[in-house]
């Protein structure tokens, strides 16, 4: 049985909630609550010494952490990572982009603007972000318009990936409204066997 460790309102412990749910994989979760320190104790950091969720605990004494690579990790041999060698290799680069493109903004802005106090100076720092954030989402935009879903129009872990942040950018101050091919595929994912809601 996997152990995961995560807090249930970030999107990338979603992520791996989500998964493990689809893939119908026995686990029991364990809530580690990051935003007030459980992630620098001294009994997690010797889990994972970069001190974040999600981790992933595979057997006795092997940890997994990186929400993507837990993802690669578990949808291994499933239908949710493809076995051909140029849709993987996409499904890699959505992953990517999410990492280094979305997530920076768009999880960042949810954080600043759904979790601080009014008057944390950070907030000084969305109008940056939502811009930023918004060019990840044209991007997903444009690729949409003509897919149903990220690559090789089957549901994917990069789909998965992208969904976490992107299904609630809301709370970031997004307007998703003006993304009709994203609205679409959003549904789209939110219909898939076995969905659970995100912090369920």
């Amino acid at each position: 049985m996997f152990i995961a460790y995560g807090m249930k309102l970030s999107g990338n412990c979603y992520k791996l909630h989500l998964a493990l749910e689809q893939l119908q994989l026995p686990y029991r979760w364990v809530e580690i609550d990051s935003m007030h320190g459980a992630t620098r104790t001294p009994e997690y950091l010797a889990l994972n010494a970069n001190g974040k969720v999600p981790l992933l605990g595979i057997e006795s004494g092997k940890y997994l952490p990186e929400s993507n690579a837990i993802l690669c990790y578990l949808a291994a041999d499933s239908a949710l990572l493809p076995n051909d060698r140029y849709e993987r290799a996409q499904v890699l680069q959505w992953m990517f982009f999410e990492q280094y493109s979305h997530e920076p903004y768009i999880a960042v802005a949810r954080m600043i603007n759904a979790f601080l106090p009014a008057d944390d100076s950070r907030r000084a720092d969305l109008p940056r972000l939502r811009e930023r954030g918004n060019q990840a989402l044209a991007v997903m935009e444009q690729h949409l318009a003509t897919r149903s879903y990220f690559v090789g129009e089957r549901y994917s872990v990069a789909d998965i990936a992208l969904y976490a942040y992107t299904h609630c950018a809301t709370d970031g101050g997004f307007d998703l409204a003006s993304y009709p091919a994203i609205g679409q595929w959003l549904a789209r994912v939110a219909a898939q066997p076995s969905h659970v809601l995100l912090g369920s």
